[in-house]
């Protein structure tokens, strides 16, 4: 199985936002321990340190990113990718952005506490606590 992480759930486990953090948490041991392949958008690093880094210090995030980056991926996109995003039906930017991601690595699913943003997505998103429970069928 394939999945992208949004940004929300990193964020979740970085600040361990409540109730939030026990699922997200539970996606990234899953992804840690290898039980599908994780990947994260390019643009999810930017967008995650500049919101961990304001609560936290910088080191802590910087730290947070150097310990995922070695269970997840990074999804290679190029200018199509961005064109793509930018035709989607969406009506945030940032989300469309996670889908071409998703596509562009072949993900079946994009896991996010934000389904509402993702309702026109073509890949179907999943909350973590959906995605845990996918994960043990």
């Amino acid at each position: 199985m394939i999945a992208l992480l949004d940004t929300d759930v990193l964020i979740d486990v970085a600040v361990d936002r409540h109730p939030f953090a026990e699922h997200s948490s539970g996606v990234l041991d899953a992804a840690q321990r290898r039980s599908f392949e994780s990947y994260i958008a390019w643009h999810s690093v930017s967008n995650f340190y500049y919101i961990v880094e304001s609560t936290t210090s910088g080191s802590e995030a910087k730290d947070f990113i150097i310990d995922l980056l070695n269970f997840v991926e990074i999804v290679p996109t190029t200018t199509k990718d961005a064109v793509y995003a930018a035709m989607l039906d969406l009506s945030d930017f940032e989300d469309a952005l996670q889908v071409a991601a998703a596509k562009s690595c072949g993900a079946e699913y994009i896991i996010t506490r934000n389904l509402q943003h993702y309702k026109r997505s073509p890949i179907p998103a999943r909350t973590p606590q959906a995605f845990l429970r996918l994960l043990a069928s």
